[in-house]
C-alpha cells in the first residue's frame, strides 16, 4: 500500500482561496485569499485557533466543499470545475478521511466498516476482503476483524478509522484531530501508525490538529489564522 510517484509538482495546489458562508443576509468570510501548495510524500500539521478555518480548508482539498473563489488542485485535477457528481467519483478514488470521532458505523464489524468506501468501487466481494485484510493489517487490528466498535478501546476504534482511509489506496490522506478524542498514550499510538504510513508506505498526510504533540510529529507544520496562512505559531 505506497503511493505511486507522478510527476513534478506540488500534490496539493490552493491557489487564492476564499470561502464565504451566508448566515441569513450576514456574509461570514472563512478563508481569505489562502494559498497552500503541499509535494507529494509531505505530512502536513495544520493548526490555528478554533474557527480559524481548519475544517473548511480541509473539506475543501478533499472535495467535501467548493470554494467560493480560487483554485483547489489535487494531483493536477482541477476540483471546482467538476460536476457534483465527479466530484464524488473522484473523491472516492483519491481521498481518504480520518475523523476525530471515529464515525464507525455500531452495528457491523471493524472489517465491514473498512470495507464501507470500497462498495462504490467496481471491486469484486474477494478483491474488496484482500483490500480489507491488507488495511487491517497495516493498522496491526487483524486479529480485531471480527469486533463491533462497542468491544475496541477508543484507540483501536480510530485505528478501525484509519484502515478505512486508507483501504482504497488513496492519494491523500486527510486527518481532522485524530487525536483529539484519545488519551495520550492512545494518542501516540495513532501518530506512529501516521508516521509509519508516510515514511514506510509513501502517503501524504494533512493533519488538522490543536496539539503541539501532536504536530511535532508531521514534516512541517502551517498555522492558519483569520481565514491565512503562516510559518509562525498565531499570537
Amino acid at each position: 500500500m505506497s503511493e505511486t510517484k507522478a510527476s513534478a509538482g506540488p500534490l496539493v495546489q490552493v491557489e487564492a482561496v476564499e470561502k464565504v458562508f451566508h448566515r441569513g443576509a450576514e456574509e461570514i468570510h472563512v478563508l481569505a485569499n489562502l494559498s497552500l501548495q503541499v509535494p507529494r510524500g509531505e505530512f502536513v500539521a495544520l493548526m490555528g485557533p478554533s474557527g480559524s478555518g481548519k475544517s473548511t480548508l480541509l473539506n475543501l482539498i478533499g472535495g467535501l466543499d467548493r470554494p467560493t473563489k480560487g483554485l483547489v488542485a489535487v494531483g493536477g485535477d482541477r476540483l471546482d470545475g467538476l460536476s457534483d457528481r465527479a466530484l464524488a467519483a473522484w473523491r472516492a478514488r483519491h481521498i481518504g478521511f480520518v475523523f476525530q470521532l471515529y464515525n464507525l458505523m455500531p452495528v457491523l464489524t471493524a472489517e465491514r466498516n473498512v470495507e464501507l468506501p470500497l462498495l462504490l468501487t467496481h471491486l469484486s466481494k474477494a478483491e474488496r476482503r484482500k483490500h480489507v485484510a491488507t488495511a487491517l493489517a497495516v493498522v496491526g487490528l487483524s486479529h480485531r476483524a471480527k469486533h463491533f466498535p462497542r468491544t475496541l478501546s477508543g484507540g483501536e476504534q480510530q485505528r478501525v478509522g484509519i484502515a478505512r482511509g486508507i483501504v482504497t489506496d488513496p492519494t491523500l490522506l486527510l486527518c481532522d484531530e485524530p487525536t483529539g478524542d484519545l488519551d495520550r498514550k492512545s494518542g501516540n499510538e495513532i501518530l506512529d501508525l501516521l508516521q509509519a504510513l508516510n515514511r514506510e508506505h509513501g502517503k501524504t498526510i494533512i493533519m488538522v490538529t490543536h496539539d503541539p504533540h501532536a504536530s511535532a510529529r508531521a514534516s512541517r507544520t502551517v498555522y492558519l489564522d483569520k481565514g491565512q496562512l503562516s510559518n509562525a505559531p498565531v499570537k
